[in-house]
């Protein structure tokens, strides 16, 4: 998942950059409204954090510009103005949310959350996911690895999609507990290493190639690069 960060502020920046960073998003930054205009028109972004107060060009310009172009990439709008005017121009103009500094990092990754997946939602869902010789046909829900079958659980199924949907990507353990389990789980389990534990007995053992892979202090990611 790419997302362009267009904030001027250097501190909240380097927060944004290395939070979603660590999270598992590709992030590309813009100090300015002209150079955030100029990555978002030249790339695939799936989503885009936009500053309301920029140098050179507003929050509220850039994005006018870009739904008048007809680009459609998420928005999410970041300012330190809390009057209702302030948001109610951005969404009118084509902002798709708003969050008023500052805010919980937890907020805003559940915020991003939401909008990528409205995103997903409003496009064909692909029949199955394949991470290579790993196979998950989403109409039948059954997987195969090497073309011979891999019994799992409703849970199990859940959490490998999640991983499969995104090869490469990195979890933390939070965000896999919030996407399988729900937010009403207890933080402090270690039910998501459980499952790990049952993923890796079932898709990887007696394979030559591990697909599921720790990536140490920050959580997990699928696929077929070396480890």
């Amino acid at each position: 998942m790419n997302i362009l960060v267009v904030e001027d502020d250097a501190r909240v920046a380097d927060f944004l950059l290395r939070g979603l960073s660590a999270e598992g998003y590709r992030v590309q930054l813009a100090r300015t409204g002209p150079e955030g205009l100029a990555l978002a028109r030249d790339s695939d972004l799936s989503l885009l954090l936009l500053d309301l107060m920029l140098p050179g060009l507003s929050g509220l310009e850039l994005c006018q510009t870009l739904r008048a172009e007809g680009r459609q990439v998420p928005v999410l709008m970041l300012t330190a103005l809390s009057n209702t005017e302030d948001k109610v121009s951005g969404l009118r103009l084509g902002a798709d949310d708003y969050l008023t500094k500052p805010f919980a990092f937890e907020e805003l990754l559940a915020r991003i959350e939401a909008l990528l997946r409205r995103g997903r939602e409003q496009r064909p869902r692909a029949a199955s996911l394949q991470v290579a010789d790993l196979v998950l046909d989403r109409e039948r829900m059954e997987v195969t690895r090497a073309g011979k079958p891999v019994p799992l659980t409703a849970k199990e199924l859940a959490f490998l999609e999640l991983l499969m949907a995104a090869p490469g990507r990195v979890y933390s353990r939070e965000r896999i507990l919030s996407n399988v389990w729900g937010t009403n789980e207890d933080p402090l389990t270690n039910i998501v290493d459980v499952y790990v534990r049952r993923l890796r007995a079932k898709i990887d053992d007696g394979h030559p190639v591990p697909l599921l892979k720790t990536v140490r202090g920050l959580g997990y990611r699928l696929d077929a690069a070396p480890a």
